[in-house]
């Protein structure tokens, strides 16, 4: 759990740094940077949008292997 924050940080950072890239004159990176913060707002929108018309979340449609009877 540890190791998966840290490399959570250490993207979060390398993130910031390749904006603070673009916003100092390296406009080739805005287009490919914008594309994360678009599919975030668009998931987070489909979730909320889900949630106020009380969609329910898909079932699974598998069963675990410890769910099985011999």
């Amino acid at each position: 759990m540890r190791f998966t924050r840290v490399i959570i940080v250490l993207g979060f950072l390398f993130y910031v740094f390749l904006w603070v890239l673009a916003a100092n004159g390296v406009t080739s990176l805005v287009a490919p940077l914008i594309i994360p913060v678009v599919l975030a707002v668009l998931v987070a929108g489909g979730v909320a949008l889900n949630r106020f018309m009380g969609i329910e979340p898909r079932k699974q449609h598998f069963q675990d292997r410890d769910d099985e009877k011999e």
